[in-house]
């Protein structure tokens, strides 16, 4: 799944791209409000990270322009600021959740899984599909009761099929959420994970879709 992180805090900003990367996602990056406004309907992530005191354009103005554009994002905002009323304002132009900085890193990722889960319509941080078991806070999977391995990209893949069972997704949606902004998008590469992931999961569970893409279905369907 992708994360756009909005923050002009340099330091800060490489803290969320390598803990974000290490949690399992693909990363979009912008250190000013004008590049976050392009890249949040450009490329439409699954939930942004955006910070209030942008350069360019502010975070408010950002986030207004998102959704008069009719985008739905999950956004969590980041702020120094630490008014009750600032807090109102945001929310008041779409933001989600809102966390006041300083804030620990631990606290960020379990907001942004509910936000994610939210979004689909999933109460739990665990997600479940038939004998399939993906605890999203320690990237653990078990099939059957069994613990799997999965590497970075395996996760990503699964953890963006959970999110969404039984719906049918593109080739270009899953490289989207395959590689980061620094990454190669290659979607010769996708048949290859997707074949590393299906020999980890039941036959059958990711069926092909001709001429429209992928979708996770109960095994043996």
């Amino acid at each position: 799944m992708r994360i756009l992180v909005a923050e002009d805090d340099p330091r800060l900003l490489v803290q969320l791209d390598n803990a974000l990367q290490a949690a399992g996602y693909a990363v979009d990056l912008a250190d000013n409000g004008v590049d976050a406004a392009h890249l949040g309907l450009t490329r439409p992530p699954d939930a942004v990270v955006l910070d209030l005191g942008l350069p360019g354009r502010d975070g408010l103005s950002v986030l207004r322009h998102w959704r008069e554009a009719g985008s739905t994002v999950p956004v969590l905002v980041l702020t120094a600021r630490g008014s009750w009323q600032d807090k109102v304002h945001g929310m008041d132009a779409g933001a989600d959740d809102y966390l006041a900085k300083p804030f620990e890193l631990e606290e960020l990722l379990a907001r942004l899984r509910a936000l994610l889960r939210r979004a689909s319509g999933l109460a739990h941080p665990v997600l479940q599909h038939g004998p399939l078991r993906l605890d999203t806070r320690t990237r653990a999977l078990q099939v059957d009761g069994r613990a799997v391995d999965l590497t970075a990209f395996e996760y990503r893949l699964l953890n963006t099929f959970l999110h969404h069972p039984g719906r049918v997704l593109s080739r270009a949606e899953l490289v989207e959420k395959l590689y980061d902004d620094a990454g190669e998008r290659d979607s010769n590469t996708l048949d290859v994970f997707i074949a590393r992931l299906r020999r980890k999961l039941p036959e059958g569970s990711i069926a092909t879709v001709r001429g429209q893409g992928f979708k996770l279905q109960a095994p043996g369907a």
